[in-house]
């Protein structure tokens, strides 16, 4: 039986052409390290992993190579942002929608003196500017101002993306730091820190981007490198001579030994990224959704929850089966169909309850790049069979 991977969400696969032979390469003949070598093959790798972070910074328009940090993932970098920029009576704003790499960093600051408030999502799972103007003049009516909004470009549950350049803008006036989630949308949804006023995007390798997992990178506008702190420390190659962290970037915010074989790989997916081009990646995704969107309206039993295609949408589905255990649905789409899913609540409790589907979670479906029309046509006909009870 056909294995069928539609769990794209929680990592892509199949990844990039080639890159394990890339990375294979590298860790057999230049498996060297950076920053601490005086000879001519570890000053060549460091070119390499110069020209990743070009490569990064031209991708998203960051502006300068230098505030490229890279990081273990999207959940790192975040970490990073939220522990290294807030501190106690600072205001911040999120989603209703987040994803707990945002949702549980802030909890934890919101129990030493942060204060943290939800911006409510529509009943679709879709972004509300009324709701965030409505948010920011109450706050103005007391007196105050959130430091910080910090937002998923996509969610991970319901598949809405939310107007980076409208709310980017909005935060611009008024003196906010927006920082970008980017861990669903980065590689198939175009982002320019430039045009959005980003001041912040987190990013992970290994999901739209089709790299390894492993890696990511956190991207800073000048104005956020000036305010955010290390809360790591270490080696850095650099001013040796000091126990102070370097003042300059990207070396204050990335000490210690990076992981250079994935980003020697990341650096080989983006050039595959670059191959395909975003706007033909964005369009296949949107076909294939479209058409899983419409074989789901005519199935019996089965509601999906998030926006129609009307609106921008990753190719995010999450639904629920009546009167079934999810997680038994899932199992039944693996082991009969060879459908891989995800089923529960996808670390993002909070999307859920604003959804209306916590606790039970739903199935989730989320298509790559590599998904076909025809595996979309298998998975909509496994799915009816489950939901009526024909197998």
């Amino acid at each position: 039986m056909e294995k069928i991977y539609m769990d794209n969400g929680s990592t892509s696969f199949p990844k990039a052409p080639n890159l394990g032979k890339v990375m294979g390469r590298h860790i057999d003949t230049n498996g060297l390290n950076i920053g601490r070598g005086g000879y001519a093959s570890s000053f060549y790798l460091e070119q390499a992993v110069v020209e990743t972070k070009e490569r990064i910074s031209q991708f998203f328009e960051c502006g300068d190579s230098r505030n490229v940090i890279f990081t273990s993932g999207a959940t790192m970098g975040l970490n990073m942002l939220l522990f290294g920029l807030l501190r106690p009576g600072d205001n911040v704003l999120s989603t209703s929608l987040e994803h707990n790499a945002v949702a549980r960093p802030l909890f934890v600051l919101s129990k030493k003196g942060v204060s943290w408030q939800q911006i409510p999502a529509s009943p679709d799972g879709t972004f509300c500017l009324g709701n965030l103007s409505k948010m920011l003049e109450n706050m103005a009516a007391t007196g105050t101002k959130p430091r910080l909004l910090v937002a998923a470009h996509g969610s991970n549950v319901s598949g809405g993306v939310i107007p980076l350049q409208e709310i980017g803008a909005l935060c611009n006036d008024l003196g906010i730091l927006f920082a970008v989630d980017g861990a669903q949308t980065a590689g198939t949804q175009s982002i320019s820190m430039k045009e959005g006023f980003i001041d912040a995007l987190i990013i992970p390798g290994h999901k739209g981007l089709l790299g390894p997992q492993g890696i990511g990178a956190l991207l800073v506008s000048q104005k956020m490198a000036a305010q955010i702190a290390p809360i790591i420390y270490g080696g850095t190659g650099s001013r040796s001579d000091s126990l102070e962290m370097p003042d300059f970037l990207p070396d204050r915010l990335e000490p210690g030994t990076l992981n250079i074989p994935g980003i020697i790989g990341f650096g080989h997916a983006l050039s595959y990224i670059d191959s395909l081009g975003i706007d033909a990646i964005r369009e296949k995704k949107a076909k294939i959704g479209g058409r899983f969107y419409e074989g789901l309206s005519t199935i019996p039993g089965v509601t999906c929850i998030g926006p129609d295609m009307s609106v921008p949408r990753e190719s995010v589905f999450s639904i629920v089966f009546s009167g079934l255990d999810q997680g038994a649905a899932a199992f039944d789409l693996e082991q009969s169909y060879g459908i891989l899913t995800r089923s529960g609540l996808h670390c993002a409790p909070l999307a859920h309850q604003a959804l209306g589907t916590f606790p039970q979670g739903t199935v989730r479906f989320s298509l790559g790049y590599f998904n076909t029309e025809k595996q979309v046509d298998t998975a909509l006909m496994a799915i009816q069979r489950i939901a009526t009870g024909h197998k």
